[in-house]
């Protein structure tokens, strides 16, 4: 007698780097990302390849935009071509405009146009901002005194916040850009390793502001009902409905991530199989997914031939 099937999740991952000359060839080579790109250029009314070629920064509006094709993209190979069947759907920071869109909350036009108008209006926000803030990425550092160097810099005056527990000693900090070497230097005295700079910043109570101005650009795309269950990357709450799926795509704005709450949450539903789709370098090798779940990354790198993570 067969064991009982477990239950089916894809994940969505936040955007690290995901460059043109990182993710370039899979756009012009994969026949899911070049469907997807052509769609993409209908909607903005010009080549997306060329102004991502062209992008100024890790995080502008054509590199956001083309990580988005390249999310459902993979999706979409992994459906047609791994079989993929999810029960639960999970988009992370960025990744949840892609979780939108995949549970039909959002249809793929929209999904960029929202893109589009999400980037400037954080452009607008962070230009009257009077500091230059970052988010930051730190792996390997030991919790409690990684939590007490972020407290001792609170209590000397100075803004920064968790925007976002990854697994145990990976944390997204966000602060002043001028205190972030000394930051660094800190983590590293304590063994821990510095990985990527975010700019702009996310998921910090700071930037509640935003999160207001957020809301009138979400009023001009009403969800719909998501085809599936979404779990939320703040706290691993399940959302059913449109409103709160709404509700989930502002926290993002001034709450931050717990991934861990995320797994568990998936563990609690049934999940044993974990599908990360999308660009990511980070997500699918994180301890406590790798350690929960049969993860199948597919990304640029592994859509030849996506094996489990062992």
């Amino acid at each position: 007698m067969s064991e009982p099937r477990g239950a089916v999740a894809v994940a969505f991952p936040g955007m690290g780097s995901s460059t043109f000359a990182e993710v370039g060839r899979f756009m012009v080579l994969d026949r899911y990302a070049r469907r997807r790109t052509a769609l993409a250029d209908e909607v903005l009314g010009r080549s997306l390849l060329e102004g991502f070629r062209a992008a100024e920064g890790v995080y502008d509006v054509n590199a956001q935009v083309a990580f988005l094709v390249n999310s459902l993209a993979l999706a979409d190979r992994a459906e047609q071509e791994l079989g993929l069947r999810p029960d639960f759907c999970v988009g992370a920071s960025v990744g949840q405009r892609a979780a939108a869109a995949y549970v039909g909350a959002l249809d793929f036009a929209d999904a960029v146009r929202l893109t589009v108008d999400l980037v400037r209006c954080e452009d607008e926000y962070f230009a009257g901002e009077p500091d230059d803030l970052v988010t930051h990425c730190f792996v390997r550092v030991p919790g409690p005194e990684f939590l007490a160097l972020v407290e001792e810099r609170a209590a000397r005056g100075d803004w920064i916040e968790i925007s976002g527990h990854l697994d145990e000693g990976a944390y997204l900090v966000s602060l002043r850009a001028a205190l972030l070497d000394e930051l660094i230097a800190a983590v590293r005295a304590l063994g821990g390793y510095s990985m990527q700079t975010m700019r702009p910043p996310v998921h910090a109570q700071r930037f509640a502001p935003l999160r207001v101005q957020a809301a009138e650009v979400f009023a001009r795309y009403p969800l719909a009902e998501p085809s599936l269950p979404v779990i939320a990357d703040q706290d691993g709450r399940r959302i059913g409905s449109a409103a709160e799926l709404q509700t989930m795509l502002l926290d993002t704005f001034d709450r931050p991530i717990h991934w861990p709450a995320v797994v568990g949450a998936l563990k609690d539903e049934g999940v044993s199989t974990l599908y990360v789709t999308g660009p990511d370098l980070l997500f699918h090798r994180l301890d406590v997914t790798a350690g929960n779940f049969d993860v199948i990354p597919v990304t640029p790198k592994t859509a030849a031939k996506p094996v489990p993570v062992q």
